[in-house]
Formats: C-alpha cells, sequence, structure tokens
C-alpha cells in the first residue's frame, strides 16, 4: 500500500506500525529490545506497531534505531524559496502567513448607531 492523500488517519498509522514492525523483524529485534535501545517503553513500541498515536520523540527513536530517521528528509524535504518571493522579503526569511482579504468590496468604517 502507498500512503496517499485520500488514506484516514487511522490507515495510515496501521500502515506505518506495519512497516516499522517488519524492519523490526528484518532486523531480528523483538519488541522489548527494540524498546531498551530507543529508550521508550515496551507498550510504546506495541502502540505504534498496532497502528496507535504516539508522540513524535517516541517514533524518531524508533526510527534511528531501524535506521530510519534519515528518510524523514523525503517525508518533508528543505523547502526552497521562489525567486519572485526572495525579491519581494528582500532576501529576508518568512515569518508569518497572511490571510487572503477579499479586496473587491471597500471596507466601511465602524461607527455607533450604524
Amino acid at each position: 500500500m502507498k500512503f496517499i492523500e485520500a488514506v484516514s488517519d487511522d490507515a495510515a498509522l496501521k500502515e506505518l506500525g506495519r512497516r516499522i514492525a517488519r524492519y523490526r523483524l528484518n532486523k531480528n529485534l523483538t519488541q522489548g529490545a527494540l524498546a531498551k535501545e530507543a529508550g521508550v517503553s515496551l507498550p510504546t513500541v506495541q502502540r505504534i506497531e498496532y497502528g496507535h498515536s504516539t508522540q513524535a520523540v517516541n517514533l524518531f527513536r524508533i526510527l534511528r534505531v531501524l535506521g530510519l530517521l534519515v528518510n524523514l528528509e523525503a517525508l518533508i524535504p528543505e523547502q526552497a524559496i521562489s525567486p519572485i518571493q526572495q525579491v519581494r522579503m528582500h532576501g529576508k526569511k518568512r515569518q508569518r502567513a497572511s490571510s487572503k482579504t477579499d479586496k473587491s468590496e471597500p471596507e466601511t468604517p465602524w461607527s455607533w448607531g450604524g
């Protein structure tokens, strides 16, 4: 199964857990050994492998032990700034998102009893 946008959160977690379990077994590690090496509890490993949610730091620790943490670069690659945005920002990095406003209607000033 490939991860695709249409997949539910539950289905994605179950698939992630299945894949982690497969990598663990291919490295011939028990759930307990993985938990100990990753510095997490056995129930945490079990929850992840069964497709339940967990704290991101626990997932990172498990992925590091399995040699998979380097793959996070593919999950969220570094975003390049467009040349047009660089010119608009004068080389500065964007810190906030702005809301889109509808400028087709002029704003009417607020007044009491208006």
